[in-house]
């Protein structure tokens, strides 16, 4: 397991900043995020828009009817879906296509899937889950738990099925992969389709910088796991973003930095029963470190 001394510095709001972003929360909540792009000066630039959505584990006590009602409440259209309730089903085939169907007629695109575990180093076992992102129609296979030697198997099924492998760091506790930093060693020689999930809460309880993972990831960053914590060495301690000590705008400025073309899914992993309000108030705050960039709302 490798330990990295978290020392990225934590970059508050200036007063500016902090009322212009609070001044545009309330209209950027309203508008979709993958509609955010850097306007410095009121001139609109080429640079690539962070797109802000929902990992559906996040709504793990409610069905897929009240995933929907969710996503538009918080008016979100990109879902990292995961096999938990009936949210987007591995199997039947079927399932997973009306899922799929459903999502799709209301406006919502799969972004990823996952988290999926690969724990068996078996051609079937693999496929099958290749299998089921493509019927998801999804980019990325967001996995846990690949063993280091079943990486090669795996990505031949990258080649074969032209789908990005993002390996998901899960902190200290995690044996093979508590950081970022230790799937790319893993993969540095492999397919540039072999890359990382960056969840930043579990990459700060290393004492991984996530803006320096982030940079060093560079292309190999398929997807990001938010959340915020109030102390970096407990994992009790996740709160809505923005309530903890996350230094979310780094973050966003190292993405913008490395031009990442993924999204940026909030993991609101506590209050299950009641999750809505700390999501809410989670992407609110994120929309207003995003306007306190100078990124506005187009059309």
């Amino acid at each position: 397991m490798t330990n990295h001394r978290y020392d990225a510095p934590i970059m508050p709001f200036t007063r500016r900043e902090f009322l212009r972003a609070g001044a545009a929360t309330a209209a950027l909540t309203s508008s979709p995020a993958s509609l955010l792009q850097a306007q410095p000066n009121g001139i609109q630039t080429q640079r690539q828009p962070i797109d802000l959505g929902m990992c559906s584990y996040t709504f793990r006590n409610f069905d897929r009817s009240k995933v929907i009602g969710f996503m538009k409440a918080l008016n979100l259209t990109h879902l990292n879906a995961k096999d938990v309730k009936d949210h987007l089903p591995m199997s039947p085939p079927e399932a997973t296509r009306q899922a799929f169907a459903d999502y799709a007629a209301n406006g919502i695109r799969l972004t990823a899937v996952g988290t999926v575990y690969f724990q068996k180093n078996e051609d079937d076992d693999i496929r099958a889950k290749f299998d089921y992102a493509r019927r998801a129609g999804v980019p990325v296979i967001v996995a846990g738990d690949p063993a280091p030697e079943t990486l090669p198997r795996i990505e031949k099924f990258v080649k074969e099925y032209d789908i990005r492998f993002a390996i998901h760091n899960h902190g200290p506790e995690d044996k093979l992969w508590p950081s970022p930093l230790d799937v790319l060693k893993a993969v540095a020689n492999m397919d540039p389709r072999m890359g990382c999930c960056i969840d930043v809460g579990h990459c700060a309880r290393t004492g991984t910088s996530v803006v320096d993972a982030i940079k060093a990831a560079g292309p190999r960053l398929f997807d990001v796991h938010m959340k915020d914590l109030t102390d970096f060495s407990s994992k009790e301690s996740q709160v809505a973003v923005g309530d903890g000590i996350m230094p979310v705008r780094g973050i966003f400025e190292a993405l913008a930095a490395i031009r990442y073309k993924g999204s940026v899914d909030l993991e609101y992993e506590i209050h299950g029963d009641d999750p809505l309000p700390g999501a809410t108030k989670s992407i609110a705050y994120m929309r207003g470190v995003l306007a306190g960039m100078g990124y506005t709302a187009q059309g």
